[in-house]
This record gives C-alpha cells, sequence and structure tokens, in this order.
C-alpha cells in the first residue's frame, strides 16, 4: 500500500511491532504521541503472548518506551488525542480486558477516568482489594454513574408503571353502575323544559368509588456471581426506584453460597453495590426458600429471580420452591439478564425446567421490566 493515510492506520493497529516495515519517523508528532498511547496499552497484551520489543540497534524505541508514561499521563494523553468514544473504549480496554488494575489504585488516577457504566462494573468488581483511600473515591465515582443511570431510567420506569393510557376501555368511575340519578335530577332542574316536559341534563353526577389499595411485595434475588455483574448494576437501580413507588414493598436479597439480606439498604444503590461480594459458589435453593419466608401475602408478591440459573445447590430443592410458590400464586419471573443489552447467558435447561415449574423465564432491559411489573400490579 502506498496510501499515507493507510499506512498510519496500519502503524496505529500493528504499533511498534511494526517498526521496521512501518516506521514511526514517517509519522507527524501527534500521530507519535497517539501510537506511544495506544501502545502503552496493547503492547502489554501482546507481550504476554510471548511478543517482545525490540530495543536492540543501539535503542532505538527508547523515545517510545511506554515506561515513560504513568497511568494517570497516560490517561491525559488518550484525553487529549482521541475523541470522547475512542477514550471510553480504550479506557475499558484496559479495565476490562487487560489487567490494568493500576488505574483503580490511584485515587488521582480515578478522578481522571470517565465515569461511566464500564468502569462502574470494574470497580465493583476491584473494590475488595482496594486499600481504604481508593475505597473512598470508588465510592465516589460510583455514586456519579449511579445517579446518571437513574436519571436516565426513572423517568422511563415510573411511565412504565403507571401504564399507557387506553382509549377503547371505558372509566370504572363513569359508569352506568356509578351513575348518580338523583344527584343529577337536582342539578339540572333549572334546565326544566316545559313544552317538552323533559329536564335537559347539561351535568352529569356519578358516584365516588372509593378501593382500598393493598401493597405490593416485589422480592430482588440477586445471585451475585461475577457473570451477573451487569445485572446486578442493574437490579440495585430498579430496586431504588421501585422503592420510591407508593403501596410497595421492595425486599432485596443478594446470594451466591451465603445469603445477604439488602432490604433495608434498597433505596440506596451504592451501598447496595458496596456490599456485593462477588464470585463464589451458587446455592439458588437456599435463596429461593430464604425468599418464600418473606412472602405473606401470596397473591401480591412479584418474586424476581435475578440468575444464571446454574445451580451449585440442590436442584430438586430450588425446583420444589418454585413449584411451592407458584402453588400458592405467587407471581414469579426468572431473569438470565437485566440489562440495556438484555443479552443472557444463562443455563437454558434449567431455565426450562423453572418454566415447567410455574416461573415465567425472560431477559429484559430495565425499561421491559418496569413494563412486565406494571402489567401485573396495575
Amino acid at each position: 500500500m502506498s496510501d499515507p493515510v493507510h499506512l498510519r492506520r496500519w502503524r496505529m493497529v500493528l504499533g511498534r511491532y511494526a517498526e521496521r516495515s512501518l516506521p514511526a519517523s514517517g509519522m507527524t508528532r501527534d500521530q507519535q504521541r497517539a501510537d506511544r498511547a495506544l501502545d502503552y496499552l496493547y503492547a502489554r497484551e501482546m507481550e504476554k503472548r510471548g511478543l517482545r520489543r525490540d530495543k536492540s540497534k543501539g535503542g532505538r524505541f527508547g523515545s517510545m518506551d511506554p515506561t515513560q508514561l504513568t497511568a494517570l499521563g497516560w490517561l491525559g494523553e488518550l484525553r487529549a488525542l482521541f475523541p470522547q468514544s475512542v477514550y471510553e473504549t480504550v479506557q475499558a480496554h484496559a479495565i476490562d480486558k487487560l489487567g490494568m488494575s493500576e488505574l483503580l489504585s490511584d485515587p488521582k488516577v480515578l478522578d481522571a477516568l470517565e465515569p461511566n457504566k464500564d468502569l462502574l462494573k470494574a470497580l465493583i468488581a476491584f473494590k475488595g482489594a482496594a486499600d481504604p483511600a481508593a475505597r473512598d473515591k470508588i465510592r465516589e465515582v460510583t455514586r456519579k454513574v449511579v445517579e446518571d443511570i437513574v436519571k436516565r431510567l426513572k423517568p422511563k420506569v415510573e411511565a412504565a408503571m403507571a401504564g399507557r393510557p387506553n382509549r377503547f376501555r371505558r372509566s370504572q368511575v363513569k359508569s352506568l353502575q356509578t351513575f348518580d340519578w338523583r344527584a343529577t335530577i337536582r342539578d339540572n332542574l333549572k334546565n326544566w323544559d316545559a313544552e317538552r316536559q323533559v329536564i335537559v341534563a347539561d351535568r352529569l353526577r356519578f358516584h365516588g368509588r372509593s378501593r382500598r389499595r393493598l401493597p405490593w411485595t416485589i422480592i430482588l434475588c440477586v445471585d451475585q456471581s461475577g457473570s451477573m455483574l451487569s445485572s446486578t448494576i442493574y437490579a440495585a437501580v430498579m430496586a431504588s426506584i421501585l422503592t420510591a413507588l407508593p403501596a410497595v414493598d421492595v425486599k432485596l436479597i443478594v446470594f451466591d453460597t451465603s445469603i445477604v439480606d439488602l432490604s433495608s439498604e434498597a433505596h440506596d444503590p451504592v451501598e447496595v453495590l458496596m456490599a456485593v461480594q462477588l464470585g463464589g459458589g451458587t446455592d439458588i435453593a437456599w435463596a429461593m426458600e430464604y425468599c418464600e419466608g418473606l412472602v405473606t401475602q401470596p397473591t401480591r408478591t412479584v418474586f424476581v429471580l435475578i440468575s444464571d440459573f446454574e445451580e451449585g445447590g440442590s436442584v430438586p430443592r430450588m425446583l420444589a420452591a418454585t413449584r411451592r410458590m407458584a402453588s400458592a400464586r405467587v407471581t414469579m419471573l426468572g431473569l438470565g439478564a437485566l440489562s440495556d443489552d438484555a443479552a443472557p447467558a444463562y443455563d437454558k435447561r434449567m431455565a426450562e425446567r423453572l418454566t415447567g415449574c410455574g416461573m415465567q423465564v425472560a431477559a429484559l432491559t430495565p425499561e421491559h421490566f418496569a413494563e412486565w411489573i406494571g402489567g401485573v400490579i396495575t
């Protein structure tokens, strides 16, 4: 290829390993800075695969040595040289795929990171290994990201829970059953038409009906294994939004081989996420049995199991708990994913067995999850 634009792009892709064929000397200063910034991250992956930087020929690559950059300086270079979308993508690769834990261990570096969902996932996964100073900063960044998610989702969830108006449905208040003919005659006596001997009613009156609304209980039972991290984040956010609704009592349970009842913290997703301990086994049966004990009015209870359904405990006990709740008329939903992309990775065979016992199984976005709950409780 002779096109200089294509050559520069290939150099950006291949990095210093293409120095002999695509020397950095043919690049502008800013292009060399961009090449150096990308090399700082991606050359690590190449070294893991056994490739070594060629430092022969009199230190030819000395000026491009990534060790001259610090993590904080590297982030500054990324922000200065690349568009926001590229900056966020490279940041996510560094944290999520290439294990640059130093980005999460220094409070100053945390300040320089772009708060987003990918960063939040990394922070939740890393917080257990963080020192106290970094842990405080992790909480601060987590709150910022969570507040952005809540701000985006809350209006959509509230609208979905309120339901959509149906122009084909007649009002339950203004109907023949609630028509108050005595009050209507009284209010329209002034409209008596003597010639036709009729009352012309221009104002109809109806009885007001007061309906006692019993509260609903929504139990969110969340698998805190590492594969469910995205769903755990959205479960915490959804719990906080649902907690603010009238006549709704939210129970939030997280589990692996142990159970943690975070119902008292359900209003604060940051506290929930800081309490989550990723990893470990999965005992769905025990978690379901615990949640079963929280049910006081089965027909006014929605049980939501957010899990990959990879049961490490007793499958017969898990299925038995599902059948008992179904028999008691608890509304049950199993979510293989609760996230923006609703892309599940779960045990489909186990999901089929749960479905056979009376549980609905799906993968939903938070908005569709809210619509589903809204359809149940309204």
